[in-house]
């Protein structure tokens, strides 16, 4: 065997009894401080598992909290758009009322017996019915509380008026209708209510 050989031979061969310790350049290792370096890395080793089996621990316990909440937030988001349909048309039809309005006070001044007074009278009331039909396909609904019980939800009293035969907190007259539009109150109906 050639010399070049037997040196590429010694070179490969690893030393068998002491541990491989991978120490930065220029750095000077003393006898007994590479076990303390293993040692010192077992424990860093050991300490950082912990610390990953407590992470991953506390993150099973989150999961479901998390989740959770996610579902609160989808169910808080599919409420509030199905809110904004419902009641995306609030403004709307609040000034739609007037008009409403306005074509029963003309019905009301159109009480005459004349010809011409009664074909506007009949004009204005298919108008006004064509108007709350179209207000009724978007569930506006009219509140005429004639005769029912004082309702503080739904009715405004402008007044307590003296009413024989009628219960107290009875509503005897309607001033204005009131509206509601899927269920929620757009306007209150302005009564008068029977005095107890």
């Amino acid at each position: 065997m050639s010399k070049k050989q037997q040196n590429q031979n010694e070179a490969v061969e690893p030393v068998q009894n002491e541990p491989e310790v991978l120490v930065a350049e220029g750095e000077v290792v003393e006898p007994g401080a590479a076990e303390e370096t293993e040692v010192s890395l077992i424990q860093q080793l050991e300490e950082s598992r912990a610390e990953v089996d407590a992470l991953k621990k506390e993150l099973v316990e989150l999961k479901p909290r998390a989740q959770a909440e996610i579902q609160n937030i989808r169910r808080r988001a599919e409420q509030d758009v199905e809110k904004a349909h419902k009641f995306g048309l609030e403004k709307f039809a609040t000034e739609l009322l007037p008009v409403v309005d306005s074509l029963e006070r003309a019905i009301e001044a159109s009480q005459g017996d004349e010809e011409k007074v009664k074909a506007i009278r009949e004009g204005v009331e298919m108008t006004l019915g064509l108007f709350l039909s179209s207000l009724e396909k978007f569930n506006v609904e009219q509140l005429n509380p004639q005769g029912e019980v004082f309702n503080p939800e739904h009715h405004q009293a402008m007044s307590m008026v003296p009413a024989e035969g009628v219960e107290p907190n009875t509503v005897v007259t309607v001033v204005q209708k009131g509206y509601l539009l899927n269920g929620r109150l757009v306007r209150p109906a302005m009564v008068m209510v029977a005095k107890g």
